[in-house]
């Protein structure tokens, strides 16, 4: 389990509290304790709704060390979206920070899931490790990238492929620039949790944790670096655009490295954090949950940064193919030329076990032990990366992925909707926010507030749209289907619904 003989420290910046590597190896052994108690085994999987804290870490390791598989949720999803992921990935445990109401915890214990709180953080004295019962094939990690209001759609990652990404990130980025790590990023996503947290503190390095996304503490950014004298930190555009804007550089030089990821970083937006910063080394890192997250980076001279240059795969092989549906490896007749944009395949010891009981969506994505990224890119004359576009329908909404598939079974299923089509707006701050084109069957102000209303109990806040459109008929291709894009485009010259007037109204 640790990479290299033992964890680093866990602190936490806000709170003042640090737990040393003896320490966290007793309260480890303490929670293996709790959980054995309460029946956990080897291959129960285990929801925790919580993150960014040190009790987070604890709970992660102790399930690792039973042979258990970590589910991290979202703690924002809705009780509806909550036992729709129950359903389909059958966890054993559902540990909250504060308990579920209480008609969510009995639907849960309905569905023979035990509720528990997260460690109390009570040092106690006098538990021993038991042996550890995690093996390199088994499911170690279960990262929901869709479905929480549908079909759920889970990367399952092994312990092997886990180790394979820290493996690969150690040969190409060394350690020295993590010794100590600040993550400010949501610990249930790949990003935040693979690659930020755990690959430095596995190897001994200490990580400071934060909560994400608040507005508050990125305008103390430069004073936190310098008060714990952080040495790496990851993050994505919007929390620099804001920090940028809001917070002091920091003053004491103590960073040596910072990355940048999950959305698309531009040339200038790289130059603005490289002044922020005073010159430190500033890296564009391309990542997908898929792969383990950062799967290539900007670990090779380059000049002036730019648009769209990521630069060499880390622990893989990255070829760009004319073709994205069927691929013939073995056939040079699909390679794009130097400077030819087409899509980007990794091949990488890394690559997830597969999706969660959807053989179907994994055969869709996966040829021949090559992951096709959906994204489309190039290769120059060097054989460095550079973005061109997105082929997924993601809603990246600040780093946050939004799908748009789960907010449209949410909306269509509200008795008044004839369709829906819920697609990306642009956003100054975030980049990208929520946008929802429907076709009601009455329009007035009621249905369309109503239907808000039912959106809101069964989407998290971050899913529910930020403009409604409400159109008499929905815009179809040529087949008779749905294109996010042309629907995007049809409302962009319109109004949306004034929202915020007529709830101001209601009340």
């Amino acid at each position: 389990m640790f990479m290299s003989g033992g964890t680093g420290d866990l602190v936490e910046p806000m709170s003042g509290r640090r737990l040393s590597a003896p320490e966290i190896r007793e309260r480890l052994a303490m929670r293996c304790a709790n959980y054995l108690a309460r029946g956990l085994a080897a291959g129960d999987r285990v929801f925790l709704h919580y993150g960014n804290c040190v009790e987070f870490f604890i709970d992660v390791m102790a399930v690792w060390y039973l042979g258990g598989c970590v589910a991290p949720v979202d703690g924002r999803l809705t009780p509806f979206e909550v036992t729709t992921l129950a359903a389909s990935a059958r966890p054993r445990f559902s540990v909250w920070d504060e308990a579920p109401h209480e008609t969510l915890a009995r639907e849960l214990q309905a569905m023979a899931v035990t509720v528990v709180g997260k460690p109390d953080g009570t040092r106690t004295t006098g538990y021993a490790l038991p042996p550890s019962a995690m093996r390199l094939d088994d499911e170690a990690l279960i990262l929901f990238t869709s479905g929480t209001t549908g079909n759920p759609k889970g990367v399952v990652h092994t312990h092997r492929s886990l180790r394979a990404r820290w493996t690969s990130l150690r040969s190409a980025l060394g350690l020295s620039a993590f010794k100590r790590s600040l993550c400010l990023l949501p610990t249930h996503f790949g990003h935040g949790l693979i690659c930020n947290s755990l690959y430095p503190w596995l190897y001994g390095q200490d990580l400071y944790v934060m909560p994400p996304f608040r507005a508050d503490l990125l305008m103390q950014l430069g004073q936190i670096i310098d008060e714990h004298a952080i040495t790496f930190m990851s993050s994505v555009p919007t929390v620099w655009r804001l920090a940028i804007k809001t917070a002091s550089p920091p003053q004491r030089a103590s960073l040596k490295r910072i990355f940048c990821g999950s959305a698309p970083l531009s040339g200038a937006l790289w130059r603005s954090v490289q002044q922020w910063s005073d010159g430190c080394e500033v890296m564009n890192a391309y990542g997908i949950t898929e792969t383990g997250s950062w799967l290539a980076g900007t670990t090779v001279a380059m000049g002036e940064p730019a648009d769209g240059f990521i630069g060499e795969a880390w622990g893989g092989v990255l070829r760009v193919l004319r073709s994205g549906d069927t691929v013939a490896f073995n056939d040079g007749s699909t390679a794009c030329a130097p400077e030819e944009s087409g899509h980007i395949w990794i091949n990488t010891p890394a690559l997830m076990k597969g999706y969660l009981d959807r053989d179907d969506l994994t055969a869709a994505v996966v040829t021949q032990g090559w992951f096709s990224t959906g994204d489309i890119g190039l290769l120059d004359e060097q054989g460095h990366l550079h973005l061109r576009g997105r082929l997924r329908e993601e809603i990246n909404k600040g780093g946050m992925k939004v799908y748009p598939s789960d907010i449209d079974a949410v909306i269509e299923s509200f008795a008044d909707t004839l369709d829906v089509c819920a697609f990306a707006i642009e956003d100054t701050l975030l980049g990208e926010d929520v946008g929802a084109a429907v076709v009601l069957r009455s329009a007035s102000d009621q249905a369309l507030l109503a239907l808000r209303a039912w959106a809101a109990q069964r989407l998290a806040a971050h899913q529910l749209p930020k403009r409604w459109y409400v159109l008499t008929e929905m815009p179809r291709t040529s087949r008779g289907k749905v294109n996010r894009s042309a629907v995007a485009a049809h409302c962009a010259p319109l109004t949306p619904v004034p929202l915020a007037q007529l709830l101001k109204r209601e009340t």
